[in-house]
């Protein structure tokens, strides 16, 4: 059998026509032109840095264009800037005369200084600031177009009270507090300043237990509390820490006036309540180095005993009696008619209706010969 030989005949085709548009030059190279929309943020890549503008590809028929404005914004964020780099920028506007397209770099800057300052924070690292504005809290600082603060509680012991000598000069800081979202910027010049101190501080911390007793020096007294150094031993040295002792914790009696209680240079005994987060301080107290008084007033003073006070203060509600430090007792305001005119120091004799040593109150009425109809 014979084999049959199969012949194929080449189909003759045309060239293509040279492309003699850019819409053909396109067409034919398969590339896909972008037409960038003005309010679109959109990556593109850095072709030429100048000393007034920044070429960035944006995949349009010529490249956007950062200048002017935009550009001495952004001045800080553009020398970090190389060609090649990566960055996200914004659309200000659609084709110019001259077929630009005219580009924000705020995003893009204000995205990797933030992103630069979180690495910054969790690397303890140092940097340059540039003081701006002095306020009641502390000085208002920029850092690379970005605007923080840094409280005056923040400046170390040698620009404590004179930070404003920094106003538009460049200092060093750390930051101790990254928020994006929320805006929020804090840097410390005292984490600077102060760093081998910290250090020694943050050591000693560590090794304070709760309920350790400390002899201290007052090194402040506020209206809130007083401020007490202590040394706390640490490998062979001993390491001062300042700790806070609130109003609340200086005295089992009500505190109006801590000057009543306490100077600075006055040497005490304080108990550590415990290490305040944040700040570093030591939570102090000195009233719990002595026994609550309230332990014992159910004892001292129990329902339906007659006792001798002395009229400590007034209220809307009733008038106090103080029978020792810590411990006083209410006449309700219902029951003081039966007393007279009462006035602060006077000396009375009350009854003792009711004590509640757990939430520290005690009831306190006339004494009575026999009780009248409907006293309660």
């Amino acid at each position: 059998m014979a084999k049959t030989k199969t012949t194929t005949t080449k189909k003759e085709t045309s060239p293509k026509a040279e492309p003699k548009t850019m819409k053909d030059l396109l067409e034919s190279s398969g590339y896909e032109l972008s037409i960038p929309k003005k309010g679109e943020t959109i990556t593109g890549l850095v072709t030429g840095i100048t000393r007034k503008a920044v070429l960035v590809d944006i995949g349009a028929k010529t490249e956007g264009l950062v200048a002017e404005k935009e550009y001495a914004i952004a001045k800080d964020f553009v020398d970090s800037l190389k060609v090649g780099d990566e960055i996200e920028v914004y659309v200000m506007s659609e084709e110019n005369e001259k077929g630009q397209i005219m580009l924000s770099l705020r995003r893009a800057m204000f995205d990797k200084l933030w992103g630069m300052l979180e690495g910054y924070l969790e690397n303890d690292k140092e940097v340059q600031v540039k003081g701006v504005e002095v306020n009641r809290g502390g000085m208002i600082v920029k850092w690379q177009g970005l605007r923080g603060f840094v409280p005056s509680s923040q400046f170390g012991a040698q620009l404590a009270g004179n930070f404003q000598d920094l106003m538009n000069k460049n200092f060093a800081v750390k930051a101790i507090e990254v928020d994006r979202e929320k805006n929020r910027l804090i840097f410390s010049e005292k984490h600077v300043s102060e760093a081998a101190i910290m250090e020694k501080r943050e050591k000693a911390l560590k090794v304070v237990a709760k309920g350790e007793v400390f002899k201290g020096k007052v090194t402040g007294v506020l209206s809130f509390g007083a401020f007490v150094a202590v040394e706390v031993p640490v490998e062979k040295t001993k390491i001062t820490v300042e700790g806070l002792v609130h109003i609340s914790e200086i005295s089992w009696e009500k505190v109006e006036d801590i000057h009543r209680y306490l100077k600075v240079g006055d040497a005490v005994e304080v108990k550590v309540l415990g290490v305040e987060e944040g700040t570093g301080k030591l939570n102090l107290s000195i009233k719990q180095l002595a026994m609550d008084p309230w332990s014992e007033v159910g004892k001292k003073y129990a329902a339906g005993t007659t006792v001798k006070g002395m009229v400590s203060r007034s209220a809307p509600f009733g008038v106090f009696v103080n029978f020792e430090p810590g411990v006083d007792g209410l006449i309700h305001v219902s029951k003081t008619s039966a007393f007279g005119e009462l006035t602060p120091g006077e000396k009375i004799e009350v009854l003792v209706e009711s004590v509640d040593p757990e939430h520290r109150r005690m009831s306190l009425g006339p004494v009575l010969t026999e009780v009248p109809v409907g006293y309660k």
